[in-house]
């Protein structure tokens, strides 16, 4: 017992927020609500997507695989949550906190690179919309979104094995309410100067490269928008165009907030709720944010 060096032989504990036992009640009772209008509101932007042939359009494809996406993030933490909120126990297996980080880092890598995707489906409609079609045809978009989930593969393949099987010398208990690779690296008893800087250049290729990306494609959107002669057209270009830098404003800005820090810059408060707000609100907007503006 006492030689045990690695978390692989039981089960970790999820601290969450048990230092707040007044507020898990509370937590639980709004975090199911938020979870189950969550799941009602992105499977009927998939189903509505899917089932009506007018909405057969690349924009409407990117959007499901992004409620899809949003559906993924809540399955993969939100119940556990859920369970640890509503009972003593806080314990997740081994092999449950290994499929916790895989399916976050592949997700959020995913999540980054579809939003780039999609404005550069903006892009070509506003300024090439003569050629819209025929530039996003359902193989090239096929394509694209091949190429997002399979980085999101790749990116995990690659830094969740590397976190796992990090010493912790007996450590179980995670300070969070999910195995989030920030929190796994600090528990960690060497030395992960190494690994935290492969963590913020991976950052900077998934996370700020699509941002920029993104930026870049909305200067050439708002020039070509202000050039269009009628109120009504420019109405339509910002309402679309409005929608989709909404929902990377909401994830862009957490994302960048929890990872392109130093790990212990900020509270572990701080982070919790950060993450559960880009893990649970920003999934439940997305859906009203598109319906509403579109």
């Amino acid at each position: 017992m006492g030689g045990t060096n690695e978390s692989t032989k039981g089960n970790f504990i999820l601290l969450g927020f048990s230092d707040h036992p007044h507020l898990e009640r509370i937590l639980f009772v709004v975090i199911l609500i938020a979870y189950l209008l969550t799941l009602v509101g992105n499977t009927t932007i998939i189903l509505v997507s899917r089932l009506d042939p007018h909405l057969h359009t690349p924009m409407y494809f990117f959007l499901t695989h992004l409620s899809f996406l949003d559906l993924s993030f809540t399955i993969s933490s939100i119940p556990q949550l859920l369970y640890n909120l509503n009972g003593r126990d806080k314990t997740i297996s081994y092999t449950g906190c290994a499929i916790q980080l895989f399916l976050f880092l592949g997700l959020g890598c995913v999540e980054c690179l579809l939003l780039a995707v999609m404005a550069y489906d903006r892009f070509v409609a506003v300024y090439k919309p003569l050629h819209y079609l025929v530039i996003m045809n359902p193989h090239f978009c096929m394509g694209l979104v091949s190429v997002a989930w399979g980085c999101g593969v790749a990116n995990s393949l690659a830094m969740s094995p590397v976190t796992l099987h990090l010493p912790r010398c007996g450590h179980h208990s995670v300070d969070h309410f999910l195995c989030e690779m920030p929190v796994l690296i600090r528990m960690a008893c060497v030395n992960t100067a190494a690994i935290e800087g492969a963590v913020f250049v991976l950052a900077v290729g998934i996370v700020l490269s699509p941002l920029v990306f993104i930026l870049v494609s909305y200067s050439y959107i708002l020039r070509a928008v202000l050039h269009i002669q009628s109120s009504s057209g420019r109405h339509k270009a910002f309402n679309t165009c409005g929608s989709h830098l909404t929902v990377v404003s909401l994830f862009y800005g957490n994302i960048i907030y929890m990872y392109m820090r130093p790990g212990n810059s900020s509270s572990q408060d701080q982070g919790k709720f950060l993450t559960l707000f880009y893990n649970i609100v920003t999934p439940l907007l997305n859906p009203l944010i598109y319906t509403l503006r579109n």
